[in-house]
């Protein structure tokens, strides 16, 4: 199984090294409290990093919506398609996921174990992108300031 994984600094692809542990989701909090625990359950396969803040800011909408961004559709294509992977693609989202399933044709699962790894990867990204926890907080607030100023912008409720 693969879990696409989206942070401010880009967006990544992750390897499942043991999906039992996915399915036995009370241990998989205890497994991601370190990043060695983490680095048992998964493994970096793929990252491409953000040009700026704009490309940022598309995926970021993307996921919200739930739509499959330009970005997002050439990396999972270069990454999952083009190399020929036939694992199911973990995501947060359904929408996003049946968004990504007409559009590439990729097998998308999301459910309450999924979750728990989403949990899990949020809590461990720096230490598996190999990003500092600092730099990692100072790009998240500056994506959080364009997502508030486009969420703003683009208000029905603005008159």
């Amino acid at each position: 199984m693969l879990v696409l994984f989206e942070t401010p600094a880009g967006l990544s692809l992750f390897k499942v090294l043991d999906e039992n542990k996915i399915s036995e989701s009370t241990d998989l909090a205890n497994d991601f409290e370190t990043p060695e625990g983490a680095s048992k359950i998964v493994k970096l396969k793929a990252f491409k990093k953000f040009k700026d803040n704009t490309d940022a800011l598309a995926a970021a909408t993307g996921f919200i919506e739930g739509k499959i961004s330009k970005g997002l559709k050439k990396f999972l294509k270069k990454v999952v398609v083009d190399a020929g992977l036939k694992d199911q693609l973990a995501v947060q989202d359904a929408a996003l996921g049946k968004a990504i399933k007409d559009s590439l044709d990729v097998p998308c699962v999301t459910n309450t174990a999924i979750s728990e790894l989403y949990r899990g990867l949020r809590q461990q990204a720096p230490s598996l992108l190999g990003i500092s926890e600092e730099n990692m907080g100072l790009m998240s607030l500056g994506l959080a300031h364009s997502l508030s100023r486009y969420k703003l912008k683009f208000s029905p409720d603005k008159s």
